[in-house]
């Protein structure tokens, strides 16, 4: 495909001027400017359901008594996220979309409902300068809770290379028991042809409290299938990487197999092109509160929807001018913005005891703290969470 093919005719000159752009960039994604046709009507806040869209693979470490094989099972599902998190808009939408840049305050609520009971999803918007989502993942009929906030930084060459800052923690009540996950390195391709995809790069790691580690290491295309979105992962004791239990390798976006690394048998495969999505539901739009994603930006997502970009500029201009003038008026009232559901600490103790085997830090700088779901908060939560706040007019 040659450069700017994919690019529709009329968006040729944006196109081209968003690559030029692109030449001299290095920050967070949600500053750029994008050409409207590769513009999403999905905020950056909707993302975190991803992390449980099979929730049977989800809540299964919990119910397995042997702490190697329940290591094995969170392994499992993390690879089987993998898809849904970085590739299925791609093939969705037919490439990678500029997901709308979430205001201080916005939050995605929802649940799935299937054989393992409720699985409930609160996902807000922590910080907007860095802008950090955080996102607490819980099904309590089987004590599995998921949560954790990231950022990103990213820097341009001849792709997008971005760093996701953060973690997430999931946390099995039954064996009181913490498994710290660390994200990938990803970056951007298929700029030059308007035709973007995301391709996950480095290693990522899975440290449990309970003594086993396991590592991911992403290699893209690989040296000899070829094939884009190769990935080889590993479960070993803490600190003996070399006394491999299982290994996994595959596609994250298609097929992978795990094996016995001793006996080289088969002990599962998963195909995540034929396993079928769980259906999340969300409140209609007008039973929604004023700062939820779908509601806050349904004017937005309807232009983009009509191919009419200039609606689109013009109903984002009024979120994004009335949030400023949001934020200035606090600044000069000497008030400091309260989250909803998360608290924000200096340290972990957590993080601190499950990342230095791993050489991880905080980096609490580039988040704008540590975020943490706070049930306190959530319980005292109830619609209108601001009452007089909208998205579209500060409050007097």
């Amino acid at each position: 495909m040659s450069e700017g093919e994919a690019v529709p005719a009329q968006a040729k000159g944006s196109w081209s001027s968003f690559l030029k752009s692109l030449a001299s960039f290095n920050g967070d994604l949600s500053s750029m400017t994008a050409p409207p046709f590769i513009l999403s009507s999905t905020s950056l806040t909707e993302y975190s359901s991803y992390w449980a869209e099979h929730p049977s693979v989800f809540v299964a470490p919990a119910e397995e008594q042997d702490p190697q094989k329940r290591a094995l099972l969170v392994l499992k599902w993390f690879l089987t996220t993998l898809k849904q998190q970085y590739s299925s808009r791609s093939e969705n939408l037919g490439s990678e979309k500029k997901p709308l840049n979430p205001f201080l305050g916005e939050v995605f609520l929802g649940k799935w409902e299937d054989e393992t009971g409720e699985t409930q999803l609160i996902s807000e918007q922590v910080s907007h300068h860095p802008p950090v989502t955080a996102y607490c993942i819980r099904n309590k009929s089987h004590g599995v809770r998921l949560q954790g906030y990231n950022g990103q930084k990213a820097s341009f060459s001849k792709r997008i290379d971005v760093k996701q800052v953060g973690h997430a923690l999931l946390h099995l009540e039954k064996y009181n028991e913490t498994y710290l996950i660390t994200l990938p390195f990803l970056h951007i391709e298929g700029l030059w042809v308007g035709a973007p995809f995301v391709e996950l790069n480095g290693k990522s790691y899975i440290n449990s409290s309970s003594g086993y580690t396991a590592k991911i290491d992403y290699t893209g295309r690989g040296w000899l299938s070829g094939k884009k979105n190769t990935f080889a992962a590993s479960l070993y004791p803490q600190g003996k990487e070399k006394e491999t239990l299982y290994t996994v390798d595959g596609q994250w976006t298609g097929e992978f197999t795990i094996k016995d690394a001793k006996s080289k048998s088969k002990v599962d495969t998963w195909n995540g092109k034929t396993q079928k999505t769980s259906p999340f539901k969300v409140a209609s739009i007008e039973e929604q509160d004023e700062l939820e994603s779908r509601r806050a930006w349904r004017k937005v997502a309807d232009a983009l929807a009509k191919g009419d970009m200039n609606a689109t500029s013009n109903e984002k201009s009024l979120i994004e001018n009335s949030q400023r003038e949001l934020r200035k008026k606090e600044q000069a009232e000497g008030k400091e913005w309260e989250s909803i559901f998360f608290s924000r600490r200096d340290n972990d103790e957590v993080f601190a005891k499950l990342g230095e085997s791993l050489g991880e830090r905080l980096e609490a700088d580039r988040t704008n703290g540590v975020w943490r779901y706070d049930e306190s908060k959530a319980e005292a939560a109830k619609s209108p969470y601001r009452p007089g706040v909208m998205p579209t007019e500060p409050k007097e």
